[in-house]
């Protein structure tokens, strides 16, 4: 398996940063001559669109706030921890992205500063699912930035051969990661424009994590079963905040993220005892 990732990876052109490129440009164009590239005028270009996805994806509480829970890194990279034994490529790529994602997230949050839809709106106007989120850190939305960076990297890792799958794959993965991130618009917590941007952030992340781990030999020791103990333990510590989490909520994300570490942590300390 990690023969295939690596070669796919080699596979991989600069000319795959021209459509995201090319949206965030239309974004921007669209916003210009909308006279909103303001944080005012940002949020009430969007209000009808906002009250109209919140108000139908809030009509499923439970299903949006299980969905959402996966733009917390340590929920979705949970589901992962196998491809450390059978795909540390991948895992190599998915650190250098996560690194450039959380660089992106940093600075364009505080340099936008848009107000969230809790700061703008009456609350009892719109659906609140889980904890309300407050602040002027909307645009971009970090958890969108983080399921695609995510999703483009494992999108890249299992790319088919033939052109006619490669087009189902990617449509697949696209609308997946859409699904997830349009829950953060559900829960009341981002305007539409902000996943969208968010999205798009995070495949360019995803993909510049892959370059980066393809030039640079950064995280090449997670293939050593040497390091295997500290994989051991940053699950032990995942397991815990996991354990915390299904007390706290008891979501059932929470409950499948817990049971997907159960295989790779058997297999990790089998194979750090074994070598």
């Amino acid at each position: 398996m990690n023969t295939t990732v690596i070669n796919n990876y080699s596979k991989l052109k600069p000319s795959l940063f021209f459509l995201p490129i090319f949206l965030l440009i239309t974004i921007a164009l669209f916003l210009y001559t909308h006279h909103a590239l303001n944080p005012y005028s940002y949020v009430q270009i969007q209000k009808n669109s906002f009250f109209f996805i919140n108000y139908n994806l809030g009509q499923f509480p439970t299903i949006q706030h299980n969905i959402t829970q996966l733009g917390d890194a340590s929920i979705f990279l949970s589901f992962l921890t196998i491809f450390i034994v059978y795909a540390p490529k991948i895992w190599e790529s998915l650190l250098s992205a996560l690194v450039v994602s959380v660089i992106f997230s940093s600075l364009l949050k505080p340099l936008f500063a848009v107000p969230r839809p809790a700061v703008v709106f009456d609350n009892n106007s719109f659906i609140i699912i889980g904890k309300k989120v407050v602040g002027f850190s909307s645009l971009p939305s970090g958890h969108s930035i983080t399921v695609f960076t995510i999703l483009t990297v494992l999108m890249f890792a299992f790319m088919p051969k033939k052109l006619n799958y490669k087009i189902v794959w990617f449509f697949f993965t696209s609308m997946l990661g859409l699904l997830i991130a349009f829950a953060r618009v559900g829960v009341g917590a981002h305007y539409p424009l902000d996943v969208i941007t968010g999205s798009i952030i995070g495949y360019i992340s995803g993909v510049i994590g892959i370059f980066i781990s393809q030039k640079y030999k950064i995280w090449t020791w997670i293939n050593n079963k040497k390091y295997y103990p500290l994989f051991i333990l940053l699950m032990l510590i995942c397991c815990i905040s996991l354990i915390t989490k299904i007390i706290d909520e008891n979501l059932i994300i929470f409950y499948l993220a817990l049971i997907s570490l159960f295989v790779p942590f058997y297999k990790i300390i089998y194979a750090f005892v074994k070598k």
